[in-house]
């Protein structure tokens, strides 16, 4: 069966849904999104993602133009096409989420975690062109990671490996929305970061420029607008953030010693606040048969074109 030309890509945050449709030849020829987070009820949220959807399909002359749909989404079961308990979505328990797009848009639809969407995204588009061992890590509202090992995504034997923003970090540390205590997620995240902020402000009488800011109303694009302008406070929650990703990036090398790691998501828009403190974090902790070898990257597309792409790439998969 010939191919029709156009595949969905939806990348699923905690925060924004960002649907792309998507040529053969990778071009993301049309976007739409819509907040995720409001969305209490699953089969609301799944309606407003198609009424968004539909002047874009239109765009490209209707949905019999589109070959199928691919969705990347936080604890994204890629053998069953659920959500499986997501810490940072609305909707509790499994969800049969693309059975129910698939039901509405009459399509193919195929799902998998959003991180290793990204990584697909990365490895046939980005800076991991052409690499077989490279590890993803998204910095959004939680900390995900997509591991490719000899070529292949990590699936585990039920297709949930590969969670490494839930090891755990700092012994009956922070709570973590998985239900744990002390998860990486906790401390790196976009989420984290502001967490850390906050901390330090209740906590201390360090002048900073964030106490100019509500407490609750404080970000991570905050802290690094307020490190930019050469806050000490802002400049420390950026290196103790990177302290502890880097350290945990050299425990990651142990089990699969990947080329590269590629870092992806809001936070990495901070540079070499966040990335020179990985950096130095993990040299000095990496095994001595890693030392040197992997390469740490900031993704190189845009915005939520690895994830989009990622995602869209499922699509092409649907024979």
């Amino acid at each position: 069966m010939e191919k029709k030309p156009y595949v969905i890509g939806l990348d699923l945050g905690g925060t924004n849904s960002v649907f792309g449709i998507v040529d053969q030849n990778a071009n993301v020829v049309a976007t739409t999104s819509i907040k995720t987070q409001g969305h209490g009820d699953i089969n609301q949220y799944v309606d407003d993602c198609v009424e968004a959807l539909r002047p874009i399909i239109d765009e490209v002359g209707g949905i019999g133009k589109i070959h199928a749909m691919g969705i990347g989404a936080p604890n994204g079961n890629y053998y069953s096409g659920s959500i499986e308990f997501a810490p940072n979505l609305p909707w509790k328990g499994k969800i049969p989420l693309a059975q129910m797009f698939s039901e509405r848009l009459g399509i193919p639809v195929r799902l998998t975690n959003d991180a290793n969407a990204a990584a697909m995204g990365e490895m046939q588009y980005g800076a991991a062109k052409g690499m077989q061992n490279f590890i993803m890590i998204t910095l959004g509202t939680g900390v995900g990671s997509g591991i490719v090992v000899n070529g292949q995504m990590v699936l585990g034997c039920d297709g949930m490996a590969g969670e490494l923003g839930h090891v755990i970090v700092e012994k009956n540390g922070r709570q973590c929305g998985c239900g744990r205590k002390g998860c990486l997620e906790a401390y790196c995240s976009a989420t984290g970061v502001a967490r850390t902020a906050r901390e330090i402000i209740e906590k201390t009488d360090k002048p900073t420029l964030l106490r100019e800011i509500p407490l609750d109303k404080i970000e991570s694009k905050d802290v690094a607008i307020a490190a930019g302008k050469g806050d000490e406070v802002a400049k420390q929650i950026f290196e103790e953030t990177g302290r502890i990703l880097g350290e945990a990036c050299a425990n990651f090398a142990a089990f699969s010693s990947p080329e590269a790691f590629i870092f992806f998501g809001g936070l990495t828009k901070a540079g070499d606040l966040i990335m020179d403190p990985i950096k130095r974090a993990y040299d000095a902790s990496v095994l001595r048969i890693f030392q040197g070898k992997a390469k740490m990257l900031v993704s190189e597309l845009d915005g939520a074109a690895a994830a989009v792409l990622g995602a869209s790439a499922l699509g092409w998969e649907v024979k």
